[in-house]
């Protein structure tokens, strides 16, 4: 799926549901959000999604940061809008072992990204003469997401450097649970 294609259909889902909130937006969506304890270490499970009888149900790890909660709750509405046939067939496909360029997994990050940045908001951190680290930390993300966030911007024709870092697909499943954007 090209980035226009991942872009237009953010652009229709903000149009479409004028929120900004992935929680907000899941109950604008009719998708059921559940939080569940799945406990906080390194290889916890973060989330998932899956769609039985046209019902779509998110699953998010409650023992997470709120912030990591709403990256991983859009990272899966995601899936459900850019990857609706393929959740019927294969709907627990984030417990699977990543390969780390699972396009999938790549699709949903970029999803992710783009709705959760604005591209004014990116360029006014860069602008202001921030570190790439320090304007992820002002942005209140992980780095891993601004580097998807500045792929798309690219990929769009914004001009800008490349990202320091260069984020696997995999980078949700593998981010820190504790600590996560001070030590960035």
């Amino acid at each position: 799926m090209s980035s226009k294609c991942i872009r237009d259909t953010v652009n229709k889902v903000k149009s479409k549901y004028q929120e900004s909130d992935p929680f907000r937006l899941a109950a604008a969506m009719h998708i059921l959000v559940q939080k569940m304890p799945m406990g906080n270490s390194p290889t916890c499970c973060k989330g998932f999604c899956m769609t039985e009888s046209r019902k779509t149900c998110i699953v998010i790890n409650c023992d997470l940061p709120e912030i990591i909660q709403q990256i991983i709750l859009i990272h899966e509405i995601g899936h459900t809008v850019l990857h609706q046939k393929s959740m019927q067939v294969k709907c627990f496909h984030d417990f699977e072992l990543f390969d780390g360029v699972s396009q999938c997994e790549y699709e949903a990050n970029c999803f992710a990204a783009d709705y959760l940045l604005e591209d004014e908001d990116v360029l006014e951190k860069l602008n202001a003469d921030m570190s790439f680290f320090q304007a992820a930390s002002e942005l209140q993300v992980p780095p891993e997401l601004l580097d998807f966030k500045f792929r798309m911007m690219k990929r769009n024709g914004v001009q800008i450097v490349d990202s320091p870092i260069t984020a696997n697909s995999n980078f949700l499943k593998d981010i820190p649970t504790e600590g996560i954007i001070e030590n960035y």
